[in-house]
């Protein structure tokens, strides 16, 4: 099987049983999505989820995010990892919204990861989730199951990774294969003792089909 024959299976399977998958987190408009994806980073989705409303409700836009101060956001974020690092990053970057982009989120990444606590793949995540542009956004859960399957062959890093997805998915499955590939990492292909006997892929797996022979 060729790896252009690979994604075909790939992009079918998930068409047929996963055709409106979508971020789990909650939100309701662009700033929300952002700060819930600055917070996401090394904490589950569900904990921010829970986390989140009070957030919402007392700073409801950038620009009563930007008055606060460490000490007045920090009492609703001391549950979530780095707590510290995160309050100075959402005030940051509430901040840059207000003077730098009149109050709005960005849609290009590279304004995006201008703004304190955004990286690239939170970028990604926030221009293909909203805009449903063509970026890939490559988090551990896309990492360990686009290598598993072969939908990535040798790629060391996360760019690695997003540039060869990039490479072989056609461009309007993009935004929602990192969805497909994140929720299948997160309840089927996980870390350790991935649920192969649940899992619709194993026909084409190749670490699937290594185990079966080693």
């Amino acid at each position: 099987m060729t790896r252009r024959e690979r994604y075909q299976h790939v992009i079918a399977y998930f068409l047929e049983h996963a055709p409106n998958a979508e971020t789990e987190l909650i939100y309701d408009n662009p700033f929300q999505l952002l700060v819930a994806v600055i917070l996401s980073a090394q904490c589950t989705d569900k904990r921010i989820n829970a986390t989140t409303p009070a957030i919402f409700a007392r700073y409801p836009d950038p620009q009563t995010m930007s008055e606060a101060s460490v000490e007045e956001l920090f009492p609703y974020i001391k549950s979530i990892s780095y707590p510290n690092n995160k309050t100075k990053h959402l005030i940051g970057m509430a901040k840059m919204l207000v003077e730098n982009f009149n109050g709005q989120v960005p849609m290009t990444v590279n304004e995006l990861v201008q703004l304190p606590g955004v990286g690239r793949k939170t970028a990604n995540v926030i221009t293909s989730v909203i805009d449903e542009q063509p970026n890939m956004a490559v988090d551990t859960h896309v990492f360990r199951v686009s290598a598993r399957i072969g939908l990535t062959v040798g790629a060391k890093t996360p760019a690695a990774a997003e540039k060869q997805l990039i490479a072989y998915l056609p461009t309007e499955y993009v935004f929602r294969a990192h969805h497909w590939l994140i929720l299948h990492g997160r309840y089927i292909c996980v870390a350790r003792n991935p649920k192969c006997s649940e899992c619709g892929l194993t026909d084409v797996c190749k670490f699937y089909n290594y185990r079966l022979t080693h």
